[in-house]
């Protein structure tokens, strides 16, 4: 396995647990909240340490794995975006009463925040798409962060969904992990000396990176 793959994996798994974290340490905050505790101003502080600990290693960890990777120009702007968005979702649910325009319990927030991550977590079939192993994990961790909205039916702030996200992709490079390492799947990466990749065959992300590569 490519090393700087193997690592921003790895460290994909690491980031995301701990915005799992950041999910766990809300939920304690909300039920326990008292304005001016010592014990909310640390559970406070914990958020905070678990939400830029994790976006600054889920950057560094996308930067490894597609700079290791060819080509997925689709997969590395959604993953991309999905940081960016996950880090302003988490910083709004933790000043929740600094802004007013944001609203925790809307059910259309939890909606388009799961369908967006969702879509994000799909285009990972990108990676090898031919394998139906790796096809039933995206579809499996897919599921998850679409279910990440029904947190809000049950009464449960977006950080339900935040944390299901987390989960889900948790999951899904811990399996890209597991099978790379037993050979099941293959992920073209610059330097090696690999067959063609044939990820774009699927019909969901067109052809345009195919011809790139046939170039």
């Amino acid at each position: 396995m490519h090393k700087r793959l193997d690592k921003g994996i790895f460290l994909g798994i690491i980031g995301n647990i701990l915005f799992v974290l950041f999910g766990l340490i809300c939920y304690i905050f909300y039920v326990s909240y008292e304005p001016e505790s010592v014990h909310s101003k640390i559970l406070e502080a914990m958020a905070y340490i678990s939400e830029f600990s994790g976006f600054i290693i889920l950057i560094y960890s996308g930067w490894l794995m597609f700079s290791a990777v060819r080509m997925r120009s689709w997969l590395k702007f959604g993953f991309s975006a999905y940081i960016a968005l996950e880090a302003v979702m988490m910083f709004l649910e933790i000043n929740t009463t600094r802004f007013s325009f944001y609203a925790p319990y809307s059910l259309m927030l939890a909606i388009i925040h799961s369908v967006l991550s969702a879509v994000v977590c799909f285009s990972f079939i990108q990676l090898d798409p031919d394998k139906s192993k790796f096809e039933v994990v995206v579809i499996v961790c897919t599921g998850i962060m679409l279910g990440g909205m029904f947190g809000n039916i049950m009464g449960i702030r977006v950080y339900f969904s935040i944390m299901s996200n987390a989960v889900g992709f948790s999951i899904l490079f811990a399996a890209i992990r597991y099978l790379l390492k037993r050979e099941e799947i293959e992920i073209d990466c610059h330097g090696d000396n690999a067959r063609v990749s044939e990820y774009s065959s699927s019909t969901f992300f067109g052809e345009s990176d195919n011809k790139t590569d046939e170039k």
